[in-house]
């Protein structure tokens, strides 16, 4: 009989990354299709999953599948995935049994996209031995993942790291999250370029307004204020947690020599012990790999449960 695979699935606000790999965690494939979330999240789901099975045609085929990793922007649960506004109705969605009933006799596992990202700069990238460390994701969204002892901090709810929802100003204190302009919708990937499309219309993306920052000086201001704000709540995690290392991660790394310095210069000029500060080892596909490493830890444990049967 064929030797089993892997799936790993990470499902972001604009693309869904898929990869198949051996138990052993050798990648065999992988493959990207967009999430298009005005589609809603029926559509998203059925995209992904139609990618999945294609990517296991393509990239193993008559192997059987031992086990679904998946991850997801949002919090998942059994009935659904909580703090997911991204993808229209993405929150209804039950991911972990429609992925057991779409892959019908494999192991799955879902976890947060942040925090599997995290886990995976901890086993093997750039927060190897950092403790504690301070994983930051800069894409469509915004969020970090804390790392002690190389365990990612889950926090009571699974919600530890959710910065996105931050106060920005004195305002904003005892305003609910309907009432105010949470931390997200000001700083992130997709925030930048929703600002950015209202003052140069067809700018396409965080990228571009980083690229025309240069030679215009709206998109400089625009670019100023982003690092500035960004910087004022990694400064103050920063001193709460007291990091040996912040790695960034994320679609926005692609910008790094013009995040870096703001964010050096605000971390060195207000932080007791001021942490090392890197981009990711895996700055666009942590999740991914993250995803994997959920699926071939499912794989293991069902092998250890088939052998003490």
């Amino acid at each position: 009989m064929p030797s089993p695979v892997v799936l790993g699935m990470d499902f972001g606000g604009t693309k869904i990354a898929v990869a198949v790999c051996e138990v052993t965690g050798t990648r065999l494939g992988s493959t990207t299709v967009a999430t298009r979330p005005e589609d809603g999240a029926r559509a998203g789901l059925a995209r992904g999953i139609g990618a999945a099975r294609a990517l296991l045609e393509s990239a193993a085929p008559g192997r059987p599948l031992a086990a679904v990793g998946a991850c997801t922007f949002g919090i998942p649960g059994e009935d659904g995935v909580a703090l997911a506004p991204t993808v229209p109705g993405w929150g209804d969605l039950a991911l972990g049994r429609e992925l057991r009933e779409a892959f019908a006799g494999a192991q799955v596992r879902v976890g947060t996209d942040v925090k599997a990202a995290a886990a995976a700069e901890a086993r093997w990238g750039a927060l190897v031995d950092c403790d504690p460390g301070i994983y930051l994701n800069l894409g469509t969204g915004l969020a970090v993942a804390i790392v002690v002892a190389g365990s990612v901090l889950r926090g009571r709810h699974g919600a530890s790291g959710e910065i996105g929802y931050n106060l920005r100003s004195l305002d904003d204190v005892g305003l609910g999250a309907a009432q105010r302009t949470p931390l997200e919708e000001a700083v992130s990937g997709g925030a930048l370029a929703r600002h950015a499309a209202r003052l140069l219309p067809g700018a396409d993306g965080a990228s571009a307004v980083f690229a025309a920052a240069a030679g215009d000086p709206r998109m400089a201001g625009l670019v100023g204020d982003f690092v500035a704000e960004l910087s004022l709540h990694v400064v103050n995690l920063a001193i709460a947690i007291d990091p040996a290392r912040i790695v960034v991660g994320g679609g926005m790394v692609r910008s790094w020599e013009q995040l870096r310095d703001g964010l050096r210069r605000a971390l060195d000029a207000a932080v007791p012990f001021p942490p090392e500060l890197v981009p990711a080892a895996f700055p666009f596909d942590a999740p991914l790999m993250g995803a994997l490493a959920l699926g071939t830890a499912a794989a293991r444990e069902g092998r250890n449960l088939e052998a003490a049967a």
